[in-house]
């Protein structure tokens, strides 16, 4: 996933609520979503739909830090990063995360 990018909020008629002020984030997929959706626009869906969507699908079922780091079709964002956690390995197990997710194991 892209780095955390803030998610529109809309005005309630009750306000905010007092106390914690948490913010909603983007689903970790979004920016794939996105990008399909781009894609029924760009010409025959038939042909610019596929690629992105296997993307996605991908994603979704993916588990939080291993999504897919191919890049985006139609948006101009950078691909999603797996980078190395600040955490050293533990055991034979070394430490991945992507970019905004938390640390998964993976086994070699």
């Amino acid at each position: 996933m892209s780095e955390t990018r803030p998610v529109p909020r809309r005005e309630s008629p009750w306000g905010l609520p007092e106390g914690e002020h948490r913010q909603p984030k983007a689903h970790r997929c979004n920016d794939r979503a996105e990008d399909v959706i781009q894609a029924c626009f760009e010409g025959n869906p038939f042909k610019t739909v596929p690629g992105p969507f296997k993307l996605f699908w991908q994603c979704m079922r993916s588990k939080p830090g291993e999504e897919p780091t191919e890049p985006y079709t139609y948006l101009q964002l950078d691909p999603p990063k797996r980078e190395a956690c600040s955490q050293g390995p533990v055991n034979m197990a070394s430490v991945m995360c992507s970019v905004g997710s938390t640390c998964l194991y993976k086994w070699r």
